[in-house]
């Protein structure tokens, strides 16, 4: 066995690892998982599950998991091994994450043949972020006793459209067109059937772009929608906020606590919230869907705060940004009720992709271009249908960029912090540059909203409740 000499201070091979390699008499160096290595280099493991019972599935980082190719392969049905199960799998032999040694299960194994491509390979050692590089011959060595097919789905084959808004209209009327028997198209928004916007949400929006508008204006659209004048007083008496005194009105909650900008904005959340239901299904592992929300909103509104003044956009849409990010992800459920379920499924066996790959590949469109086309529906403000469009283009210079260049950052910080779903990836400096905000200021915003993660996620179940 050869090993790279590493610093005391680097993580080390977990012993269950090190004592089954050595069993096997197959040679490794440790490598640490930044800078990354290529992708098609890097083995992504899955466990897998049906009534037969657990497969193991290797492919490499580059490549998308397709599981309609893999029933095809098997005659399965298989789908990812529930989280508790797995975590419990991982716990018993000290590991954070699943290495793609066969042996460590006792399940058979299937892997992508053109994982033997490359002259040496890189796998999880169980630890985050320490890699193992095992060379062609010793990594065949491992795979002995498993098959090897063709299952994967180069990613680089996906054409994502992360910059292409004018084609949206199209590719979602293809993707829909594809996906109904319809036979005559109508108007898009006549076949997806988007229900309308809420009376109150359309008052909110009146109110945002009237220059004249008051706290009084505000409170007196809030206090006709009970359920929502219910949530906005409890918000102010969170202790996230730590109002002093009892807050008694709504009026209370604005003037006292959060201020007419956030409230308006607050409550054009809630209301939107509303019109679109949560899907029952979702992917295992995902964070619940306000709970990322609110997450992200309050990192943006701490990163906003943090920009420098002449800079800043602004504040109360900013943080409207982060709370309706991913609000295509409830317009694909809705649009697309029979299909979101393989979307779920793809997603929980590809956690080393962004969802977008996912979408594309399955829909030919994605949660973002379609979120985008439903802010412009409905009149929102552009700055509202930009940040959901471009959220995952670091590049984006264009109008109105502060909006989803905040909402990649905010995503990101919390990615890497373990909240969120998909890849953790590098956060560009030129992005960090054209904000105005260096990456240890940046860091402390994300630090200081976890801090209070308990508070917040009692603020998201307001959200989540029943309406």
């Amino acid at each position: 066995m050869t090993q790279a000499a590493l610093d005391t201070a680097t993580p080390q091979t977990p012993s269950v690892i090190r004592l089954l390699l050595d069993k096997l008499g197959v040679a490794y160096r440790e490598v640490l998982a930044h800078p990354p290595p290529p992708a098609q280099a890097c083995v992504q493991a899955v466990l897998l599950d049906d009534e037969v019972g657990a497969l193991m599935v290797l492919l490499p980082q580059s490549q998308l998991l397709d599981l309609s190719r893999l029933t095809e392969l098997t005659g399965r049905t298989l789908t990812a091994v529930p989280v508790p199960r797995l975590r419990q799998m991982l716990e018993k032999h000290h590991l954070k994450v699943l290495p793609g040694i066969p042996a460590l299960t006792s399940s058979p194994c299937q892997y992508e043949k053109s994982l033997l491509e490359p002259a040496t390979v890189f796998i999880q050692s169980g630890q985050e972020d320490l890699l193992l590089a095992i060379d062609r011959d010793p990594f065949k060595r491992l795979l002995s006793k498993a098959s090897a097919s063709a299952f994967g789905q180069e990613v680089q084959a996906i054409a994502l459209n992360l910059d292409r808004p004018d084609d949206d209209t199209r590719e979602i009327s293809q993707a829909v067109q594809a996906f109904t028997a319809r036979r005559i198209q109508k108007r898009l928004e006549e076949t997806i059937e988007i229900p309308p916007l809420a009376d109150t949400a359309q008052k909110i929006m009146k109110l945002r772009v009237d220059p004249n508008a008051s706290i009084d204006d505000i409170t007196g659209v809030v206090e006709t929608d009970p359920a929502l004048a219910a949530q906005v007083v409890s918000w102010a008496a969170s202790p996230y906020y730590a109002s002093p005194g009892k807050v008694r009105s709504v009026e209370d909650a604005i003037v006292r606590v959060l201020g007419f900008d956030l409230v308006i904005n607050l409550a054009l959340g809630l209301a939107m919230g509303k019109t679109l239901s949560l899907p029952k299904d979702q992917p295992q592992q995902a964070t619940p869907y306000w709970q990322h929300s609110i997450y992200t909103a309050a990192v943006i509104e701490g990163l906003t705060r943090a920009m420098p003044r002449a800079e800043r956009p602004e504040a109360g849409l900013t943080y409207l940004a982060g709370l309706l990010h991913n609000f295509g992800y409830l317009l694909l459920a809705h649009v697309f009720p029979p299909h979101f379920s393989l979307i779920c499924r793809h997603l929980e066996v590809n956690p080393h992709l962004c969802h977008t790959y996912v979408e594309r590949h399955l829909l030919g469109i994605s949660r973002e271009q379609i979120g985008a086309w439903l802010m412009k529906l409905w009149d929102m403000p552009e700055e509202l249908s930009t940040a959901l469009r471009f959220q995952h283009d670091p590049n984006y210079e264009g109008d109105y960029a502060a909006f989803p260049n905040l909402v990649f950052l905010a995503t990101r910080l919390l990615r890497s912090r373990g909240i969120g779903s998909g890849p953790k990836e590098e956060i560009p400096d030129a992005l960090l540059e054209r904000l105005g905000l260096s990456r240890d200021k940046a860091n402390d915003v994300v630090n200081k909203v976890l801090e209070a993660e308990t508070l917040l996620r009692e603020l998201a179940s307001q959200f989540a409740a029943p309406h």
